[in-house]
């Protein structure tokens, strides 16, 4: 999928010398989709006309929220982010900096990071169990969404939020920022296994396409990179050798799940906008994109908003589209052909 850093296996962005080779700043990659916002809510909130955005009722908060209890000795602020230097330049007081192409994935083996690492870093970050984690980030909150994800899978669920309208909207309204490290005493978060509810491999998605599972895939792509009209977006690097997408699966770009500012649409809006796509929770959802962190934005949506049983497929088109001997839908005409 398009953007920013990723770790040395995802694709290349300025801010980390990446694995395929080309570094790529992270303003460009913002500018090559919409712009977005994620949030999580649970059943008793997506009967509202917005989502709750408050710390203990919705896995949103708002930038006003946050500002308010941003002392409280239980929260833990962490700024997940893809432009080179931007954490350092000043970030929301109290927050922590995490690298998701380091600190999120394990870098050879194209990988979460695993229960060990996992497990220090939240540690470090004075995480525990009962912690108020709020995650934020530039970018549209593209990687923010995805450091909610991998949290989710290690048991951090409802104690993880994310700040509606991320980095864009806190620095739009003016609200302090700090360039400070902030230090914390190191918790005690155990070693425990990810879970596997939450991630879509590559079986998976197969048998979705070859209609043995019925399950929907939702491929959160921009309408050209679905179709196979192009590989990637301009400036981004092609990492799979086909064009197209996965059979069955539909397109509803990530980005028309939020306002222009980056927060979230009411959630009557969002089951429309899904419902019109053929997806209302009845079926179990896997999310897709290039090489999964706009999935994992749409992953917080379906699941965490709505409600719905939705897992990320972070292998994506990297990995699907470089397969052998698979099915492929090409619209376009390009590269393989139009089937």
């Amino acid at each position: 999928m398009t953007t920013m850093r990723k770790t040395t296996w995802l694709k290349t962005t300025s801010l980390r010398p990446a694995l395929a080779g080309a570094a790529l700043a992270g303003a460009a990659l913002a500018a090559l989709l919409l712009p977005a916002a994620p949030a999580l809510a649970n059943a008793g909130a997506a009967a509202a006309a917005a989502p709750i955005r408050d710390g203990e009722k919705s896995p949103l908060v708002s930038t006003e929220w946050l500002e308010k209890n941003i002392d409280s000795p239980k929260l833990r602020i962490v700024e997940v982010s893809v432009d080179p230097g931007v954490y350092e330049r000043g970030h929301i007081p109290g927050a922590h900096n995490v690298a998701w192409h380091t600190d999120l994935v394990e870098t050879v083996s194209r990988d979460i990071a695993g229960p060990e690492k996992f497990a220090a870093l939240a540690r470090r970050l004075g995480i525990d169990r009962d912690t108020t984690v709020v995650l934020y980030g530039d970018n549209n909150n593209w990687f923010a969404a995805w450091g909610a994800w991998v949290f989710a899978q290690y048991g951090l669920v409802d104690t993880v939020k994310l700040l509606d309208g991320g980095r864009k909207k806190w620095e739009a309204e003016k609200r302090p920022l700090d360039t400070r490290t902030p230090e914390v005493a190191a918790s005690r978060f155990p070693v425990t296994p990810a879970s596997t509810s939450l991630r879509a491999r590559f079986s998976d998605v197969l048998a979705v396409a070859r209609k043995e599972r019925d399950e929907r895939i939702l491929d959160i792509r921009s309408p050209d990179e679905f179709s196979g009209k192009i590989i990637a977006p301009s400036g981004v690097p092609e990492l799979a050798v086909r064009a197209g997408h996965i059979p069955g699966s539909v397109n509803v770009p990530w980005a028309k799940a939020v306002n222009a500012d980056g927060t979230l649409k009411p959630v009557e809006e969002l089951r429309k906008l899904y419902a019109e796509a053929g997806i209302d929770g009845s079926k179990p959802v896997i999310t897709s994109c290039r090489i999964g962190e706009r999935s994992s934005h749409s992953w917080f949506v379906l699941s965490r908003v709505l409600g719905y049983p939705a897992r990320n497929y972070d292998g994506s088109w990297t990995e699907y589209g470089n397969a052998v001997g698979v099915p492929v839908v090409n619209l376009a005409g390009t590269v393989w052909g139009g089937k």
